[in-house]
């Protein structure tokens, strides 16, 4: 009995016929990414523009009530606060971002935790602070630099990496794609204004090496694909390769997707900017690899013969020499 199959045998879908329009939509969606991203800028969580971690223990609850100490701290109207469990199930962090004026006047800040811990105090009869802890939006601005710093440097590392792997126009097609889906997926939080915090750079990283990991898999097959076919057209080849590889390509995906959509629909808030960037990094990192990083190989002018050693006349007399009876 023949199980279904997600993609049949022998599959010949000409993906690189539509490689222009495809293109001209990426292009456009990059420069509207970088347009929204420029002029409304990121909702910059408190890992990066300063704030204040409170430290609770709920002495006699075996579980810290998450939700009831959201409620609390919320309706203080300093926003909503990020609450984690940490160490015991009992013990929990709050962060807050702090108000506008607040990160150069540090009398403001403290006005701020005596009350969100005069609130939970009130509330929870059994809470006991542990401990109030004041980021600084000098040192928030520092640790956003260098996070930005760090995803700029994986691009580079990774587009290299391609180009001793293969060849220099392999590494421009990875650079691109990865640039093409780290400017997406900053888009989509310039758009929603979701707060961009440590756990979306995670995220971003996380991605970059997902949608590496698929284009290095396509490369692998053209290279395989353009010692096979010398004289067969590039599109084509291009067309083959894609197809060969696109069993793997969908069940990796999907199965990725189905855990994705699961955390999105159940899971908890604190984790929803992290799912929702890697969700969407999944769609536009396989986008990509099929439509960016295979197509600009046509237009860097890589043919199947591209990588032969061109034979010179000294070789060409020895193999004729070699040919003769």
């Amino acid at each position: 009995m023949k199980l279904l199959k997600l993609v049949p045998d022998n599959t010949n879908i000409r993906f690189l016929r539509w490689r222009i329009p495809f293109y001209a939509v990426s292009l456009l969606l990059i420069a509207a990414s970088w347009g929204m991203i420029l002029t409304k800028g990121l909702n910059l969580g408190v890992d990066f523009v300063g704030g204040q971690m409170i430290r609770v223990t709920f002495v006699n609850t075996p579980t810290a009530p998450v939700a009831e100490l959201r409620e609390t701290v919320g309706k203080l109207g300093y926003g909503e606060p990020i609450i984690q469990q940490f160490g015991q199930p009992n013990e929990v962090s709050i962060r807050m971002r702090l108000p506008d004026g607040s990160a150069q006047n540090a009398d403001l800040a403290d006005q701020m935790a005596r009350k969100i811990t005069a609130a939970i105090k009130a509330d929870h009869g059994d809470a006991r602070i542990d401990g109030v802890d004041s980021v600084s939006g000098k040192v928030s601005g520092e640790l956003f630099k260098t996070g930005m710093q760090a995803l700029i440097a994986a691009v580079v590392a990774i587009s290299i990496y391609i180009w001793v792997r293969f060849e220099w126009q392999f590494g421009v097609g990875a650079l691109f794609a990865l640039v093409h889906d780290v400017s997406l997926t900053l888009g989509l939080f310039a758009v929603t204004q979701m707060e961009f915090d440590l756990n979306i750079v995670a995220a971003i990283l996380t991605l970059i090496g997902y949608s590496l990991n698929d284009t290095i898999v396509i490369y692998d097959r053209i290279r395989e694909n353009m010692k096979k076919f010398r004289k067969m057209p590039m599109p084509e080849l291009l067309d083959l390769s894609v197809n060969e590889t696109l069993s793997r390509t969908m069940v990796t995906s999907l199965s990725v997707l189905i855990t994705l959509v699961a955390l999105l629909l159940l899971g908890p808030n604190v984790i929803f900017g992290f799912t929702a960037a890697i969700t969407l990094g999944i769609f536009v990192g396989t986008y990509s690899s099929v439509y960016m990083a295979a197509p600009i190989l046509i237009w860097l002018k890589v043919n199947p013969n591209s990588f032969v050693p061109t034979e010179t006349e000294v070789d060409r007399q020895e193999r004729l020499a070699r040919e003769l009876p």
